[in-house]
């Protein structure tokens, strides 16, 4: 991706509602040039400035940015254990619930490390991301993977259940991305969608600090009533909060804390509460 001083920007309203008034809270050192803002009419903090969303979409597919990046991950492949842990232990939870089965499509599945672990819980599983160099590792672990966004998958694919983690925090346009989810779904079909919980404990203590105000990428940062308006203003139905334990490879947490461990430590895993929220919800029958 080309530096943030030579990057075009824009000043966008509020994803969310569209409000113009907004009030600063970061800006400035890591920030720079970019800076968070809170919207006045609804409270969703958001990423203004921000790059403009064609830049983002190229560098997301990127022969770097699953490995290499200074704006992406420095080794995804490093984090596949802990990201194996987390998504059985999420899938377990939605087998509980008499959420999982039949077809699945993950949204933005990387290296398909969630598809692969789905193998007991769903008969069928599709995946979408823009990295052409991810969906070579992921094929193994899928029926049938499209480059791009949700956009991709063809229309009149209709699946049981659709999930999008820790990808709606990229989104530029969340309505429209939303009910694109939405239209990928039969009847009764299942939405689940992750992101990193902005109204959780770790972000009021961390303040500026938490990780997951990870600029540029990061454009929407969602509580819990943000995520709630968002998914009902596009029909979700029957709302519901799904637990979402999360492990992280230790080398992760040490270089979020400015420090560096040998990477054969990456096979050890810290699991972390509440750093990510999960809401599920239905598309109505009629």
């Amino acid at each position: 991706m080309a530096s943030a001083a030579t990057l075009a920007l824009e000043t966008p309203d509020c994803p969310l509602c569209g409000d113009t008034s907004g009030k600063t809270l970061f800006t400035g050192g890591r920030f720079s040039p970019y800076g968070v803002r809170c919207c006045v009419g609804c409270g969703l903090n958001y990423l203004s400035p921000r790059p403009r969303e064609d830049t983002m979409l190229a560098h997301y597919a990127g022969d770097d940015y699953f490995e290499g990046s200074a704006s992406g991950y420095a080794d995804y492949a490093a984090q596949e254990s802990a990201l194996r842990a987390t998504f059985r232990r999420l899938l377990g939870v939605l087998r509980q619930r008499g959420l999982a089965g039949g077809s699945l499509l993950e949204v933005g599945c990387g290296h398909g490390y969630l598809l692969d672990e789905a193998r007991a819980f769903f008969s069928r599983r599709v995946g979408t991301d823009y990295s052409s160099r991810a969906l070579a590792v992921a094929r193994p672990h899928a029926d049938v993977l499209h480059l791009g966004g949700v956009d991709a998958v063809p229309a009149g694919e209709a699946f049981d259940c659709v999930m999008a983690l820790h990808v709606i925090e990229h989104t530029y346009h969340p309505q429209h991305f939303v009910r694109s989810l939405l239209a990928q779904l039969r009847p009764g079909g299942r939405l689940l969608i992750a992101t990193p919980d902005a109204g959780s404990l770790w972000r009021t203590l961390m303040g500026a600090h938490w990780p997951s105000y990870k600029v540029p990428e990061h454009v929407l940062y969602l509580d819990r009533r943000a995520l709630t308006r968002l998914l009902e203003q596009c029909g979700v139905a029957n709302l519901a909060a799904v637990p979402y334990p999360h492990a992280f490879a230790l080398p992760l947490i040490a270089s979020k804390l400015g420090l560096k461990l040998p990477a054969a430590w990456a096979r050890h895993s810290l699991w972390l509460p509440g750093t990510t929220l999960a809401l599920c919800g239905f598309k109505p029958n009629a």
